[in-house]
């Protein structure tokens, strides 16, 4: 049987039960249904809304990937740049966070369900 390290699992955003079963419906690169979560696993069954509402939290992560992102953009304009004008840290804010931004819903949602979620992994029987 093949085993799939957690790293592997949270980049391919798999079920953080089999590690195998898709968290999303549609792809990273498509903006329909953008943060619509699967219900259960289609591989193991896993429930991945154990409560209603339960990705509000994955807000808090969403809004870290943000601030690292303003403070990374802001550090490297500085240092690229001789005194740079206000409108050269503006504009690559927000150009990185339109471009960012499915990526960074989707890896907070995954985060917090292998961190606060409840599923735990099984090792696939032989």
């Amino acid at each position: 049987m093949e085993r799939r390290g957690l790293t592997q699992a949270i980049i391919g955003a798999k079920c953080p039960q089999c590690r195998k079963g898709k968290l999303f419906p549609v792809s990273i690169f498509s903006f329909r249904k953008i943060t619509e979560v699967n219900h259960y696993c289609d591989n193991c069954g896993a429930n991945f809304q154990p409560e209603p509402d339960f990705f509000y939290g994955a807000m808090y992560i969403s809004y870290a990937f943000s601030v690292a992102l303003v403070i990374t953009t802001f550090v490297a304009v500085g240092v690229l740049f001789t005194d740079p004008e206000l409108w050269m840290y503006i504009t690559p804010v927000i150009i990185l966070n339109l471009l960012l931004f499915p990526a960074m819903i989707r890896y907070s949602k995954v985060l917090y369900l292998y961190l606060v979620g409840k599923l735990k992994y099984e090792e696939p029987k032989s």
